[in-house]
């Protein structure tokens, strides 16, 4: 019987540790490492010889349109080469021997062969070309187990210490618990799934909380419930409001109240020339530690499927984390700006409508923009916002509505080139705003009115504003 799912939420405690508890952390984390590249392997090897039965070519030529005979042949070819998350636990059974047993646990040995099935899983369905293994250099930074009971757990003892403890084999590593925080009192109330480990780099080794290489380490537990909602939350809005996203900007239109327009964190201001002089003084570092690697224009030798290896001095290596220390910094920023803005959303309404986009395709026409502004990560956060308040976030078919071609007061499309930024219809619909008027036939198409949205007049003046669909009007702009 299929085991019933419960609500989850997650917090975050530091850890405090020490020379010796740091270095068993790196053994435990190095044995999973290796397990999880054999896992890796051996799921790859299963998929290689599924791959190159002629039964896979023929199960290919299959129609789609014959969904139940495709999957049927695809479920012959899994079963019949062992290529399934189940058959890679079997195989960690016997791939967690000898020292590898006095590190991994045989809870933690499967979600690491769930973690590797599920990468070359990628790989077999086309979403992935292929699998990464984990250098020594590069490592494995999280490891998890599937219960809180045996193996990998964590441990509240109110008499000792700030009260909570990691335990790992033998290994007993205290958590640095902020018991005035009102998150972390809520999330200790409850029950504790499972528990994960992490391990995070720090600006440098003389970093607060830092070990001799510059990690810090974190304990996540994956608690049962809901997540704590503060006070400065509580409040959300019922309204419907329609939202526009563009690779930098977002038009804001609720059914009552101002629309807005604008730019995704608009406060965040990297350091381009920061960022660009540690860029080249890492080139500069890495020429000089590699000169093998260059011909005489300057270019990377070209080596085909052979991998070059990179020599790192310990100069090169502070630079790079002073570049990703920046970056690091930048990313919380703008974690918390997209934070602020997805709460102000909610509080006017928790019923969101916009149009479903491929960001990965926006990637690469948008590049710059959307690795600053990261539009889809605000869609990530709005979408978990929405649902801890019970609200509901749809996103509608761009295909099939053209919010931005569409005219709801004679139902014409037409198309329009993205420079043109201002809806003007002959019908004598608007001028209007671009994004703005997507956001609003967002929730409320099809509507016939005799009022333009806005008037020419840009948008810090609004005119009449066109009754939508419930009888309500579309917010004038702010």
């Amino acid at each position: 019987m299929k085991r019933a799912k419960t609500p989850t939420f997650l917090i975050e405690l530091p850890l405090q540790v020490d020379w010796s508890s740091e270095r068993q952390l790196r053994a435990h984390l190095e044995a999973a490492r290796c397990l999880y590249n054999a896992l890796l392997s051996e799921g790859n090897t299963r998929l290689q010889q599924m791959r190159h039965d002629p039964a896979w070519a023929r199960a290919r030529a299959i129609p789609r349109s014959r969904r139940e005979e495709r999957a049927q042949a695809f479920s012959q070819l899994r079963k019949k080469h062992h290529f399934s998350e189940y058959e890679l636990h079997a195989f960690a059974r016997t791939a967690r021997v000898s020292w590898l047993a006095n590190h991994i646990d045989a809870a933690m040995a499967q979600t690491l062969a769930t973690r590797a099935y599920q990468a070359v899983n990628r790989v077999c369905v086309g979403k992935a070309k292929r699998v990464r293994f984990r250098s020594k250099g590069r490592g494995i930074d999280s490891v998890e187990g599937k219960r809180n009971d045996v193996g990998l757990r964590f441990v509240l003892d109110p008499n000792a210490g700030d009260g909570g403890f990691l335990i790992w084999n033998q290994q007993v590593i205290p958590a640095i618990i902020n018991w005035l925080d009102p998150v972390i009192q809520h999330g200790l109330r409850h029950k504790i799934k499972y528990v994960r480990l992490v391990r995070r780099k720090a600006s440098s080794p003389q970093a607060q909380g830092a070990d001799v290489s510059g990690n810090r380490y974190y304990v996540q537990l994956i608690v049962e419930g809901h997540a704590c909602v503060k006070k400065t939350h509580e409040k959300s809005g019922t309204q419907t409001i329609g939202l526009d996203i563009g690779p930098q900007t977002l038009a804001i239109v609720p059914r009552e109240g101002n629309a807005q327009l604008v730019t995704f964190c608009e406060q965040l201001a990297p350091n381009a020339r920061k960022k660009r002089r540690l860029q080249r003084q890492m080139e500069r570092q890495r020429r000089a530690n590699n000169p093998e690697h260059y011909d005489e224009l300057g270019r990377v030798k070209k080596s085909g499927k052979k991998r070059l290896w990179w020599k790192e001095s310990q100069r090169y290596k502070h630079t790079r984390r002073q570049h990703a220390t920046a970056e690091r910094k930048l990313a919380a920023h703008r974690k918390s700006l997209h934070g602020k803005l997805a709460h102000d959303i909610v509080k006017a309404g928790n019923m969101i409508i916009l149009e479903k986009t491929s960001f990965v395709a926006w990637q690469k026409q948008y590049g710059r923009s959307i690795g600053l502004r990261a539009p889809g990560m605000f869609v990530a956060h709005l979408t978990r916002i929405v649902a801890k308040t019970g609200g509901t976030l749809s996103e509608v078919s761009a295909f099939k509505t053209k919010l931005s071609q569409y005219c709801h007061a004679c139902g014409a499309y037409v198309k329009k080139p993205r420079s043109q930024r201002w809806h003007h219809c002959p019908c004598g619909c608007g001028p209007v705003q671009r994004d703005l008027y997507s956001a609003f036939a967002a929730f409320s198409p099809g509507t016939p009115t005799d009022h333009p949205l806005c008037h020419p007049v840009g948008l810090g003046r609004c005119g009449a504003a066109p009754a939508s669909r419930d009888g309500g009007s579309a917010p004038t702009c702010e």
